[in-house]
């Protein structure tokens, strides 16, 4: 199996730190990048786009509620460079948030590949990346 890029954008330093152990210990992802909002990745991913859009994530993991730029105007700012995107990016959103209007926003939604709420754990991941079809 190919490895995988993936991206965690969350601003809970401590679901970091979680999710980085998780992801180490599994030896399935290549690369790992995170940020603490939503603004910080849209300008890399932006910068990746212009530099080397190998690097580009094949998974992002998605929290709704953080500062400066959330989980939903995330995605709004990925819709308006999909066309640039030459790679099928998984997004999910992974949430502490239990609001039924969260999942349900979620599922309107075609570049949101699913709501996993938190804490994530390594069968979660394990399905992502066995879900990824490139």
């Amino acid at each position: 199996m190919k490895k995988k890029i993936i991206w965690v954008i969350d601003d809970d330093i401590i679901y970091q730190t979680i999710i980085n152990k998780l992801i180490q210990k599994m030896e399935v992802f290549s690369n790992y990048s995170s940020f603490m909002n939503g603004k910080d990745a849209i300008i890399s991913l932006t910068n990746k786009l212009e530099e080397d859009s190998n690097n580009l994530p094949d998974i992002i993991l998605l929290d709704i509620n953080m500062p400066i730029m959330d989980g939903w105007e995330f995605i709004e700012e990925i819709k308006k460079i999909k066309s640039n995107i030459k790679k099928h990016i998984q997004i999910y959103i992974v949430s502490s948030s239990i609001a039924i209007e969260d999942k349900d926003k979620s599922k309107t939604y075609a570049e949101i590949m699913g709501y996993i709420p938190k804490p994530i754990s390594v069968n979660d991941l394990m399905s992502i990346v066995s879900n990824d079809n490139n």
